[in-house]
C-alpha cells in the first residue's frame, strides 16, 4: 500500500513538470513567510523583557525601543502576508494547470479504451472517477500543498530556534514530534483503508443514481419504485457508515495531539520558570519558547486538518491512475493500409470471437458485395450486435479475418475504418446543440444548403421549419423537446449528409406511429440506395426486401438467403417469422 501511494504521488508530481518555476518561487516565498512567522514570537518577547527590566529596575519605560520593535513587527507582518498572497496565487496556478493536464489525459484515455472496459464498469463508477475523484485530488492539492510546505519548513525553523534558546527546554519541546508522529501514523494507516471504502461506496451510489435516472420510465412502467428506493437506501446507508468511520478516524488525531501539547507546555513552563529564577533565561525568552511550542502544535494540527483530505485524495489517486493505466485498444500499425477508392465489399473469413473465454461467434464466413443489403436476424444473444462490433473494430477477432475491399480491417487505422460507416441506431443519439449542428456532426464541411437538401430528401425539412428558430433550434440535453420518430429522421439525415459507403442500421422503427414509420422507411430506402447496408432486424416484416438474410443462433450462421428462399426452407427463420406474424 505504501509503495502504491509513493508511485501515485510520483505520477501526480509528473503533472507539475511545466510549473517548476512557479513551484520554486512558491517554495522561496513559503520560506520567507515561515521565517517571518517564526521570528515574530522572539521579537515580541523582546518587548516583554524590556518592560519587565524597566519595572524591576525602577527605570522609565523605554517607549522608543518598544515603538521600534512594534514597527519592526508591522513590517514583518506585511512582508509575510504579502508573500502568502503571492505564493497562493502561484500554487493555485500550478495546481489548476496540473489538473487541466490530468483531465486532458483522462479525456484522451477514454477514446483509447476498448468497449469491454465499459462493459465491465458501470457508468456511475466511470463518471465518479473522471469527475468526483479528479475534483477530490484538486481540492486536496489546493488545501494541502501550502500547508505541507509550510509545516515542513516551519518545523525545521522552530526546532533550530528552540535549540538556540535552550538545549534542555528544546528536548522537552520536541517530544511533541515523535509522539505526534506515532499517533498520526497509527491513525492514518487504519483510516487509509476506510477512506478507500468510502470512495468505493460513493462510486456505487453514483451508479445507482445514474441507473435510476436513465431508467426512470422503465422503473415506473414495472412498478419498481420501491425496489429502487430500497436499493438506494441500502447503498446510501453503506456510504453513511463508511463516511462516519472515515471522518471519525481522521478526527481522532487533533484531540490526541492537543493532549500531548498541553502536557509538553506544562513541563516546559515549570522548567522555564526555574531557569528564570536561576538567571539562565529571561522571562521574554521563556514566553517566546512557549509560543514556539504552540507553533509546533499548530503545524501538527495542520496535518490533522488536511489528513482526511489527503486520505481521500490517496484513494482517489488510486482510482484515477488505475483508470489511466487500464488496457487500451490494440495499438495501431506503424504503416497502416488505406483504401483510396472505397467500393463497399465486405468479407467475413471464418471469424471466431470469444469474450472472457465465452465463445460468441463461431466460424462466421460470408462475403458481401458492394451495394447489397444484408439483414442479420436471430434471437437475443445470438451474436447480431457482436458481428457489427467486430466490423467496426470495437473488438478484434480471435481468428479469421474481416476485409473491406480486400484489406484486413486490422491493418487499417480505426479512425479510417470507422469513417467508412454511417450508423442509424434504434437508440438515437443527439447532443445538446442546434439541429443544424447535430446534422453536421458527421460532416463538418457540409454547407447549410447541403443540409437542407438532405433534410428535404428524408422528409424532415418541413418539420424542422415548423419549430421555433427552425434549424437553429437547440435540442435540450435529454433530447426531450422532439419525438422519437423525429429523432430517428434526424439521425437518418445526419447519416445521409456524412455520405458513407457502408451503413449499419439497427431497425429504427419500433417505437413510432404509423405515419412516421412510413416516412422513416422511405428515408431509409433513400439512404440505402447504392450503399452496402447491414440491418440488425428485430421485426422480420421490415427486411423482406433484403438481398441476403443471415440467420444467427448461438453465434453460428445457420441459414442464409433471401426471404422467399428461407421461408421455403421452412427452417429456423421460418419459425421466427411465423411466430412474429402470429403475435402480430
Amino acid at each position: 500500500m505504501v509503495k502504491t501511494r509513493k508511485n501515485n504521488l510520483a505520477k501526480l508530481t509528473s503533472y507539475f513538470k511545466n510549473s517548476r518555476i512557479k513551484l520554486l518561487l512558491a517554495l522561496l516565498l513559503t520560506i520567507l513567510y515561515t521565517v517571518g512567522v517564526s521570528a515574530a514570537p522572539y521579537i515580541e518577547g523582546l518587548i516583554t523583557t524590556s518592560l519587565l527590566n524597566d519595572v524591576q529596575n525602577k527605570l522609565p519605560i523605554n517607549y522608543e525601543y518598544i515603538l521600534s520593535i512594534i514597527v519592526l513587527l508591522v513590517v514583518l507582518y506585511l512582508i509575510t502576508n504579502l508573500s502568502r498572497i503571492v505564493l497562493q496565487f502561484l500554487l493555485t496556478s500550478a495546481i489548476q494547470n496540473a489538473i487541466y493536464d490530468l483531465r486532458s489525459n483522462i479525456k484522451n484515455k477514454i477514446s483509447k479504451l476498448p468497449i469491454n472496459y465499459f462493459d465491465k464498469h458501470t457508468t456511475g463508477s466511470i463518471l465518479s472517477t473522471i469527475s468526483t475523484d479528479v475534483e477530490t485530488i484538486s481540492n486536496a492539492l489546493q488545501q494541502s500543498l501550502f500547508q505541507i510546505m509550510n509545516t515542513i519548513i516551519g518545523l525545521i525553523i522552530v526546532i533550530v530556534i528552540m535549540f538556540r534558546i535552550d538545549f534542555q527546554l528544546a528536548l522537552i519541546g520536541i517530544t511533541i514530534l515523535p509522539l505526534g508522529y506515532l499517533v498520526a501514523s497509527i491513525i492514518i494507516k487504519k483510516s487509509q483503508v476506510i477512506f478507500r471504502r468510502q470512495q468505493n461506496a460513493l462510486a456505487n451510489l453514483n451508479g445507482v443514481v445514474q441507473e435510476m435516472y436513465s431508467g426512470f420510465n422503465e422503473i415506473k412502467l414495472f412498478n419498481k419504485e420501491e425496489d429502487m428506493i430500497e436499493k438506494f437506501a441500502e447503498t446510501n446507508d453503506n456510504l453513511r457508515k463508511s463516511g462516519f468511520k472515515a471522518l471519525f478516524s481522521s478526527g481522532l488525531l487533533s484531540p490526541l495531539l492537543s493532549l500531548i501539547t498541553y502536557i509538553t507546555i506544562s513541563i516546559s513552563i515549570m522548567v522555564g520558570i526555574l531557569k528564570v529564577i536561576d538567571g539562565v533565561l529571561v522571562i521574554g525568552v521563556v514566553q517566546a519558547f512557549i509560543r514556539y511550542i504552540w507553533q509546533e502544535q499548530q503545524y501538527l494540527s495542520q496535518v490533522t486538518q488536511f489528513s482526511s483530505v489527503i486520505q481521500s485524495s490517496f484513494a482517489a489517486m488510486t482510482r484515477v491512475f488505475d483508470f489511466l493505466e487500464a488496457d487500451e485498444e490494440v495499438a495501431e500499425l506503424d504503416l497502416p493500409k488505406t483504401i483510396t477508392d472505397l467500393k463497399g465489399n465486405v468479407d467475413f473469413n471464418h471469424v471466431y470471437f470469444s469474450y472472457d473465454e465465452n465463445p460468441l461467434i463461431s466460424d462466421f464466413d460470408f462475403k458481401v458485395k458492394s451495394g447489397q443489403t444484408i439483414a442479420i436476424v436471430g434471437p437475443t444473444g445470438s451474436g447480431k450486435t457482436t458481428i457489427i462490433n467486430l466490423l467496426m473494430r470495437f473488438y478484434d477477432v480471435n481468428s479469421g479475418s474481416i476485409e473491406v475491399d480486400g484489406v484486413d480491417i486490422r491493418d487499417m487505422r480505426r479512425d479510417d475504418l470507422r469513417e467508412m460507416f454511417g450508423m442509424v441506431l434504434q437508440d438515437t443519439w443527439l447532443f445538446s446543440g442546434t439541429i443544424r449542428e447535430n446534422l453536421r456532426y458527421g460532416n463538418q464541411e457540409a454547407t447549410d444548403a447541403e443540409i437542407e437538401i438532405a433534410a428535404k430528401k428524408t422528409n424532415i425539412d418541413h418539420f424542422i421549419r415548423t419549430l421555433p428558430n427552425g434549424y437553429n433550434m437547440v435540442i435540450n440535453e435529454e433530447s426531450s423537446n422532439i419525438s422519437d420518430g423525429e429523432k430517428q429522421l434526424l439521425t437518418i439525415t445526419r447519416a445521409l449528409i456524412s455520405d458513407p459507403k457502408i451503413l449499419i442500421l439497427d431497425e429504427a422503427t419500433s417505437s413510432v406511429d404509423t405515419r412516421l414509420e412510413v416516412l422513416i422507411q422511405e428515408a431509409m430506402e433513400l439512404l440505402m440506395e447504392g450503399r452496402t447496408s447491414f440491418v440488425i432486424a428485430h421485426r422480420l416484416s421490415t427486411i423482406r426486401n433484403a438481398d441476403v438474410i443471415l440467420v444467427l443462433k448461438d453465434g453460428k450462421l445457420i441459414e442464409r438467403g433471401n426471404h422467399e428462399e428461407l421461408i421455403k426452407e421452412n427452417g429456423f427463420y421460418a419459425e421466427l417469422y411465423e411466430s412474429q406474424f402470429a403475435e402480430s
